[in-house]
């Protein structure tokens, strides 16, 4: 068996129902924080901050540096010339309307984490959270399968995002175990290129039937598929 398995978190652990890309959502997201907030927002404050979120949106400006939510948040709460002291509140608000159908595990996820437990394979996550999402906050949503990942991150904990390859750099050192055994699984490009960038093995999980050829090692349709790629390299 690998030494190490690391995961992404969103579409590959967890299905959020969410496009990949929220900027059709920001409207929505900021009326709802509006409206539990009491804001009392116009139309120039909608503006403003949507034109934070896109500045902030990696899809559309890729970066490897992670920034912190309360430094996106607090630049749209200057824009909108408010308090500070409602910085926390809005943020919150703003994140649990892309939870609100309640983040969980693929059907897949559970079963073959409790294999890998059982083998006694160790596990971490390494996800790019959203606009600087709190680590503590984006981790809670693998709260129903948490029991089963050894060490859980995000680019908040390690300060870079993906493909920067730093985050399972950082992975093996904790574990005490060359880079090359580690596996990383997830659903991206940029998962596939950061295991490259490490120099770990990369699992593209395809559950789609789309058939990208990012230069992984490994594609996958289910999570049922990874118990054949650990014993091959076993």
């Amino acid at each position: 068996m690998a030494a190490v398995v690391v995961f992404d978190i969103g579409e590959t652990l967890i299905d959020y129902g969410n496009p990949l890309s929220w900027v059709t959502l920001y409207r929505p997201a900021l009326e709802k924080v509006d409206r539990v907030c009491g804001l009392g927002l116009t139309e120039e404050d909608f503006l403003s901050a949507i034109e934070v979120l896109r500045r902030y949106n990696t899809r559309l400006y890729p970066r490897t540096k992670e920034v912190s939510a309360d430094e996106i948040f607090q630049e749209i709460l200057n824009g909108w010339h408010r308090p500070e002291g409602s910085r926390d509140s809005v943020k919150r608000e703003f994140f649990a309307f892309f939870k609100q159908n309640g983040p969980r595990p693929y059907p897949d996820v559970p079963e073959a984490l409790t294999k890998l437990k059982r083998a006694g394979v160790r596990t971490a996550t390494l996800s790019d959270v959203a606009y600087g999402e709190d680590s503590e906050t984006a981790l809670a949503d693998i709260r129903e399968i948490a029991e089963f990942i050894d060490l859980p991150l995000t680019s908040r904990d390690i300060g870079w995002r993906k493909p920067d390859g730093r985050g399972l750099l950082y992975i093996a050192e904790q574990f005490h175990e060359d880079v090359q055994n580690l596996i990383f699984v997830g659903n991206e490009e940029k998962d596939v290129l950061c295991a490259r960038a490490a120099g770990a093995v990369s699992v593209l999980i395809d559950r789609e039937g789309r058939r990208p050829d990012y230069g992984q090692t490994y594609t996958i349709s289910s999570m049922d598929e990874l118990q054949k790629i650990l014993q091959e390299r076993s």
